[in-house]
């Protein structure tokens, strides 16, 4: 199938699992994950009317950004780990990163944004299944709740919500009680009053349980191979 056929498909299954859920669709945002596809594919991507594209790595993107300045209202976040010395041009190239996961690396986004002329929509990365290969704040510890109540210092920033990969289950519904821990520590923080912080936001759900996810709260879902195939290389 095409590209914008997989789209269609996906934007489908959105609409079911939203229905499912008693939620709206349009409250529900599709992310392409682009990550080792070349400009070629994300410009089919982006005339079957996908405008929100997520990448891995700050140097796999500079590469392609160039060939894809004709998607001018294109929306290209990080979601991968991003190394702190890699936030200048992170800064310069993305419009949000979706992966921040200590005040450190918010701090140097906020400083390199502010260089750049622009705010940056970040959300913040929880580890909600306590896996030492992962990054991600764990939910539970001070450092969370330290980075929201800082935010307001940094003001070319724009915290709008939290993010996470949950452990990989064979059966998506094994992700289920990860993406409802996410959605409670969001509620937990709202209880809370933090200055400059939204956390409107909750992004989860990949190709493989993003209709779980949407069952479950997520109004971002990370979709990659269901769109443009299996990848050949990580």
């Amino acid at each position: 199938m095409s590209i914008a056929e997989n789209i269609a498909r996906v934007q489908e299954r959105i609409r079911r699992a939203a229905s499912r859920g008693g939620r709206d669709a349009d409250a529900i945002t599709l992310m392409a994950v682009s990550k080792t596809f070349p400009p070629e594919a994300i410009r089919e991507a982006y005339t079957a009317g996908i405008r929100v594209f997520g990448e891995n790595r700050v140097q796999e993107f500079a590469a392609k950004a160039e060939a894809l300045r004709d998607s001018p209202d294109a929306r290209w976040h990080m979601i991968g780990h991003l190394q702190s010395n890699k936030a200048v041009k992170a800064a310069e190239i993305f419009h949000g990163v979706d992966s921040v996961d200590s005040l450190k690396l918010a701090e140097k986004l906020n400083d390199a944004a502010r260089s750049a002329g622009k705010k940056l929509r970040v959300l913040l990365e929880v580890n909600v299944g306590g896996e030492a290969a992962k990054s991600g704040i764990d939910p539970e510890s001070a450092e969370l709740e330290h980075l929201l109540a800082e935010a307001h210092r940094l003001e070319n920033l724009e915290v709008r919500g939290l993010m996470t990969i949950p452990p990989y289950t064979e059966d998506p519904q094994g992700a289920r009680p990860y993406f409802k821990k996410l959605r409670d520590v969001r509620e937990r923080l709202l209880k809370r009053s933090f200055a400059a912080v939204s956390l409107n936001e909750l992004s989860m759900g990949m190709s493989h349980d993003f209709e779980v996810a949407i069952e479950e709260g997520s109004t971002w879902v990370r979709v990659g191979t269901a769109i443009f195939g299996t990848r050949t290389r990580v």
